[in-house]
Parts: C-alpha cells; sequence; structure tokens
C-alpha cells in the first residue's frame, strides 16, 4: 500500500506535516475553553458534559471510515476532510446560537479529529524509518502540542478582548491555513482508488485492529483524565480566581512539548512499555495534586507534570501501536487507537459532568478517579509485552 520507508528521517514533507498539524490542533483548541461559558450563557449550564462527549462521540464512530480511507484512497485526502470539517463548523456557530444547535455542531466537529489526526499519523509511519518511529511520532506530536498550548492561551485572549463570536471565525480562518499547507504534499499510498460507496461499507474485520488492543486499552485508562480536564477545568480555574480559563491548558501542553522527543527516543531504545510505566505514574500524581489545589499554584504544579505524562504517553502508544500493526492495514490499526483515545476522552468527560454537576465541592472526587484511572493504566502495563524491534526483543 505505501512506499517503502525512506532512509532519511525528515524531509520537507514531514515539516510541511507538522506545520499544518499545529494549525489544525490550534485551530479547535482555541474555542474550548470558553465552550462551557457559551452553552450557559445559551441556557445549557446542565449540558456541559455533553461538549466534550458529543465531539469525541462522532469521532470514534467516524474513525473505522477514516482507517479504510486513509489505506484505500490516501493519507492526504482524509487528512483534508477532517481540516475542512473544522472549517465549516466553526463558521456555523454564531448561527446557530441555541442549545440543540450547539449540541449538534459539536458533534459534527467531532468529525475533524476522526479523520485527521488519523491520515497524519499513518503518513509519518509512512515517511520515517523504523528505527526512528518513536522520535518521529514526539517531535510530530510535539506540534500538534504546541497547537494546543497557543490555542486555548490566544483563545481565551481574543475572547476576553473581542468575545466569542469572533473566536468562531479565527478558529475558522486557522484551520483554512491548515488545508492550504496539506495541497502541498505528495501521498505516500500507492495503488490508490478512486472514492466510491463500497468504501463507505465496513465488514465486521474492518472496524478494528485486533493485534493493536493492546495500547488501545492502556489509553482508554490514561486517557479518561484529559476528558475530564476539557470538562472541568474551566470551571475549576473560575473557582480558583484565574481569569484567563485556558490558561491551565496553555501550562500543561507547554510542559509536555521539550519531552516528547525525548520521551520518543527513550521508547526507540528502552521500549514503549518502560515508558508509558513511568507516564502513567506521574500522571496519577498530577491528578492528586489538582484534586487537592487550594491555590492556583498547586494547580498549576498539577498541570506541569500532567504535561509530562501526557508528552510521554501520546507519540509512545502512537509508536507502540503501528510496531504492532501490518503496512497494509496501519490506517485502520491507527484509527483504532484513537477509536480508544476517544472512548476514554468521552467516558472522562460524561463521568466529570455527570458527577461534579455544578458542585464546586465536587472537584476532588472527580480528579480523583483520574489518578484511580492513571494507576489501572500502570498495573496492566505489567501484562503485555512488545514486539522484536531492530532484531533485539525489548524486555520489560
Amino acid at each position: 500500500m505505501a512506499k517503502p520507508e525512506n532512509t532519511k528521517a525528515y524531509t520537507l514533507d514531514f515539516f510541511l506535516l507538522c506545520g499544518s498539524n499545529f494549525l489544525f490542533f490550534a485551530s479547535f483548541n482555541m474555542i474550548i475553553p470558553e465552550l462551557p461559558a457559551y452553552l450557559s450563557s445559551l441556557g445549557g449550564e446542565d449540558y456541559k458534559g455533553y461538549i466534550i462527549s458529543l465531539f469525541t462521540l462522532s469521532a470514534g464512530l467516524s474513525r473505522p471510515f477514516s482507517g479504510k480511507l486513509a489505506d484505500k484512497i490516501g493519507r492526504i485526502p482524509v487528512m483534508v476532510a477532517g481540516v475542512a470539517v473544522c472549517f465549516i463548523v466553526c463558521l456555523l456557530y454564531p448561527l446557530l446560537s441555541t442549545v440543540g444547535g450547539f449540541l449538534l455542531l459539536r458533534f459534527f466537529h467531532g468529525f475533524s479529529t476522526g479523520f485527521t489526526p488519523t491520515g497524519t499519523s499513518a503518513y509519518v509511519a509512512d515517511i520515517i524509518p523504523f528505527h526512528r518511529r518513536g522520535e518521529a511520532m514526539g517531535l510530530q506530536s510535539l506540534f500538534g502540542s504546541l497547537g494546543m498550548a497557543a490555542g486555548p492561551a490566544a483563545g481565551g485572549y481574543m475572547a476576553s478582548i473581542w468575545g466569542v463570536q469572533p473566536l468562531f471565525y479565527v478558529s475558522a480562518a486557522v484551520s483554512l491555513l491548515s488545508i492550504l499547507i496539506l495541497y502541498r504534499l505528495k501521498e505516500t499510498v500507492k495503488d490508490r482508488e478512486r472514492l466510491s460507496f463500497s468504501h463507505l461499507k465496513l465488514g465486521r474485520h474492518e472496524i478494528l485492529e485486533k493485534r493493536v488492543f493492546p495500547p488501545a486499552l492502556i489509553l482508554v485508562f490514561s486517557v479518561f483524565s484529559f476528558g475530564v480536564v476539557l470538562t472541568i477545568i474551566p470551571d475549576y480555574s473560575d473557582y480558583l480566581g484565574i481569569q484567563n480559563k485556558g490558561l491551565f491548558f496553555g501550562i500543561f501542553t507547554v510542559s509536555s512539548l521539550a519531552i516528547r522527543v525525548l520521551a520518543g527516543k527513550a521508547s526507540d531504545k528502552f521500549g514503549r512499555i518502560p515508558v508509558l510505566k513511568i507516564a502513567c505514574f506521574i500522571m496519577a500524581i498530577a491528578m492528586i495534586l489538582v484534586a487537592l489545589a487550594e491555590s492556583r499554584w498547586v494547580f498549576f504544579m498539577g498541570g506541569v507534570l500532567y504535561g509530562c505524562a501526557i508528552g510521554m504517553n501520546n507519540p509512545t502508544v502512537t509508536a507502540w501501536t503501528i510496531d504492532l500493526s501490518l503496512d497494509k492495514f496501519r490506517g485502520r490499526a491507527l484509527a483504532t487507537m484513537y477509536i480508544a483515545l476517544e472512548a476514554g476522552i468521552g467516558i472522562g468527560a460524561l463521568v466529570s459532568g455527570f458527577i461534579y454537576a455544578n458542585q464546586v465541592d465536587r472537584f476532588s472526587t472527580v480528579f480523583g478517579l483520574c489518578a484511580i484511572s492513571a494507576c489501572l493504566a500502570f498495573v496492566l502495563l505489567f501484562f503485555f509485552s512488545e514486539p522484536t524491534r531492530a532484531g533485539i526483543k525489548i524486555k520489560n
């Protein structure tokens, strides 16, 4: 399906993809800190848990299709389709200004992340040599994290000056720039098929890739906390007197930046599972700090540690997934991983919204559950092993 891996690690296409990835993640993350208050202004304060859960539901539902399409018609069309959805939906937010309209758009907005990251990860795996895979995933996710950091911080600042309505249009403009970069990339899938209705039909074996169930399971438990963070942190920030509700997002994302490439290199050398064990342990500590925070400094310290955990976890799980996958089903394998990602985030968002229920005395309970979930992922890692890489069996 894909061209043979290059011996050269990083090409112009790789860095163009990284730039597009930065803009894509910045575009939809810049509105997230403002969405809970915006939904409340529409009269939907009881539906805050749906802001993230509807988004992740549609993302998860679209993953099997994006995985199949990435393998059949190419990586770039799948990436472009996802970013195009982001562009269109952001233009519609100011127009559908009812609770029902907002929730409908949140559902459709999730299709953007259901498509673009699947195509992006598969593209990177196609052009990066096997022995540099963890490092490359760390670098690629570094640009995504920069977008996740810049987006909420810039969005919170712009909303404080102009309000939330212009912010939606800025988000659409940023996603449009991401699309323009993608059109300069060269497709890596040869023998591409023309898009047809048959590509939208999924057989029983085309939905999930069983070979990558171990990293997918770990991902469900390790990203449960991310759904909670996206849902509850804006209100928690307000409770602690922090005016910019995107500041926590910026802090934990920036703290993940430097460690991503380092963690990727470490996973290439020492194995995926040892790195993931450390990540889950740090994540549990971070969530305990956030749960017990009575001051903004403890709160932000938890954010720093959480960023370190996320920076180690995400590229390592992606590299592990690719290690286990077959080349011809790489898109499906990555789609399976992302289904697990959306499931973990969506469950975290729903559970946290239900337990929190706008009661500030329940913050510690919600983030305590996050610590427990990270501990469960840590324990499960002792039951899995890794494939042979570079002719050497990695010992865990």
